[in-house]
């Protein structure tokens, strides 16, 4: 079976850093509270570029991933994060190869 991971990359204002981590702390909890809850997402931050995010995560819920991506979950706390955020771009990923 194909694992499905999302991926996405967070522009976040400058100076609302901490506010969007813990926003984003309260999408996953939500997640796992709904969604999924043996997903690990991970928050990663660009080591140059302070206000700039990765998070990503497979996703141990058959479709889950999938469906994430148009919930109602997912809609309301992107959209409580949008005046915090310059621009993200969310990605569905079906992985290919896994260690070469």
């Amino acid at each position: 079976m194909t694992e499905v991971w999302t991926h996405t990359t967070w522009v976040v204002k400058d100076g609302s850093e901490e506010d969007f981590i813990a926003a984003w702390r309260d999408l996953v909890a939500d997640v796992k509270r709904h969604v999924d809850p043996g997903v690990a997402p991970r928050l990663l931050r660009d080591h140059d570029r302070p206000t700039v995010f990765v998070s990503f995560a497979p996703w141990s819920v058959a479709n889950a991933g999938v469906n994430f991506r148009t919930s109602e979950i997912f809609n309301r706390h992107v959209g409580q994060m949008s005046p915090l955020l310059e621009r993200f771009e969310p990605q569905t990923l079906d992985e290919v190869v896994r260690g070469g």
